[in-house]
């Protein structure tokens, strides 16, 4: 198996791999150039299809941005994130349509084993080893995730979601529930109680009025 094999097969691998360095490499080099570019610049997001796995028509990275692989991450249409947006992408990541991030959201698709004696080392050559593993993150559509969020490998969120600011998630949540804390929770379901319709001015009722364009 190659070693990008191995992450997909759930496997420990080798993280400084040269064909895994090299993929890694493809995508730091593009964050960095996106980071430096001003928001404004229309060649900015362009620079995101360089190296993501697959993205909508539809997206915007505030920046600064960055991806570890990139192209282990699939995002659907219509895709919002705020400044600080980190991806450690090693297994594969899946986001739905409509989904937003808050500042400082991290999705964390990997993992080191506990014990120090299978994570740290040497190898032959006295070269720096490091054991890694890793779980797949699934995202799936109209899901909100505020701000200082951290999200682990293995875990789905479910429809319509909203994770709270500060959680860290690390098991599942149901569609339709807003759910926060550390280790994240699911307090209740979403319901027409929460809407925040009443805050819309009459002249802006046609803007925000997006259930009537889907």
């Amino acid at each position: 198996m190659t070693e990008e094999e191995k992450i997909f097969a759930g496997k420990m691998f080798n993280n400084r791999d040269p064909e895994l360095v090299r993929i890694k490499h493809k995508a730091h080099d593009a964050c960095h150039r996106y980071n430096m570019m001003d928001e404004s610049d229309p060649e900015r997001l362009p620079i995101i299809k360089e190296f993501i796995g697959a993205i909508g028509n539809k997206y915007y990275f505030q920046g600064p941005v960055q991806f570890n692989y990139g192209s282990h991450t699939f995002i659907g249409e219509n895709f919002f994130a705020n400044f600080n947006f980190v991806v450690m992408d090693d297994a594969r990541i899946f986001i739905g349509d409509n989904v937003a991030f808050g500042p400082n959201v991290s999705l964390m698709a990997t993992s080191h084993p506990l014990i120090s004696e299978e994570r740290f080392g040497l190898d032959e050559n006295g070269n720096m080893a490091m054991a890694e593993y890793a779980e797949e993150i699934h995202i799936e559509d109209n899901v909100w995730i505020a701000s200082n969020v951290v999200v682990f490998g293995g875990v789905t969120i479910g429809t319509g979601a909203v994770i709270g600011a500060g959680s860290v998630v690390n098991k599942d949540i149901p569609a339709g529930y807003i759910a926060y804390g550390n280790p994240c929770r699911a307090i209740r379901p979403i319901s027409k109680k929460d809407s925040k319709k009443y805050l819309v001015l009459d002249e802006d009722k046609e803007h925000f009025d997006f259930g009537a364009r889907k």
